[in-house]
């Protein structure tokens, strides 16, 4: 749900020349043309085809939370890629006009679901396989760290229902108006898109992801790993983390729709 809403929240701000432009690359003239490919990478990473992407979807960040937090994409980064040199690459083959419509199709999809991965601290975070290998309960049932920020974490803000895509259409909804006139609205003017250009795109990402990571000393692990392992977090541990999950979904939409307006800016 966190990705189909960071993808509304993209939807809302995109420029025209862009929403015109991803719809026909994405080939969905529908308001959920970003959101309803937002999850295509996970699915694709579990297939022959796609298992090469697999270390896309993160960095492994060798810090020393609640201590240190920090990423050194040449220490982090491993030889089969990791989030940060995806997020580069797609990007730079959204801008290969001389690929074809498939391969800036897949690019697209990547770039999507790559800048919502980013803002996902536990992401960026090498300690027990990103939080993988922490044992939490949530609201009784038995879950671990990371899904948790992934999956229940979200859902305390927003609900659940049948349609993952209205719940997140409706959060994404919320999220866009604090960006445009509540709470959010300095942030997105200057902070957060501050240094966002095409020229050194893996700059950008190493940035984004360096950001993320520091909330896994701050928020994520404050007390560090034994004070959240076996414990339900469904609680103040959850209350606690809601406003950094809501900045962080809200942050990775609207980067995203600057970010696809820079590309189809140089492309269309």
């Amino acid at each position: 749900m966190g990705h189909a809403t960071i993808a509304y929240v993209a939807t809302n701000f995109v420029a025209p020349e862009t929403k015109a432009y991803m719809q026909q690359l994405l080939g969905d003239t529908t308001d959920d043309y970003l959101a309803g490919v937002a999850s295509w990478a996970d699915s694709y990473r579990y297939t022959t085809e796609g298992a090469f992407t697999s270390s896309f979807h993160y960095i492994d960040a060798l810090d020393d939370p609640p201590h240190a937090c920090g990423v050194d994409l040449e220490r982090d980064c491993g030889p089969a890629g990791c989030i940060v040199t995806a997020h580069t690459n797609y990007t730079r083959r959204m801008l290969e006009t001389s690929l074809d419509v498939e391969q800036r199709r897949i690019a697209a999809k990547m770039v999507i679901h790559f800048t919502g991965d980013i803002g996902q601290p536990l992401h960026c975070e090498n300690l027990e396989v990103g939080g993988n290998g922490i044992a939490v309960d949530f609201d009784g049932a038995e879950t671990n760290l990371h899904a948790a920020w992934d999956t229940n974490i979200p859902q305390s803000i927003a609900g659940k229902g049948k349609s993952v895509l209205a719940v997140a259409k409706a959060w994404a909804a919320t999220l866009s108006t604090a960006i445009k006139s509540g709470e959010f609205r300095a942030a997105a003017a200057g902070p957060w898109t501050s240094g966002l250009n095409l020229e050194d795109p893996e700059a950008v990402a190493l940035a984004w992801a360096t950001e993320s990571n520091g909330f896994v000393c701050t928020v994520v692990l404050p007390e560090g790993q034994k004070a959240v392992e076996g414990q339900d977090i469904s609680g103040a541990y959850t209350t606690n983390a809601q406003p950094t999950v809501s900045m962080q979904v809200a942050k990775q939409g609207y980067r995203l729709a600057k970010w696809l307006d820079a590309i189809v800016a140089e492309v269309a």
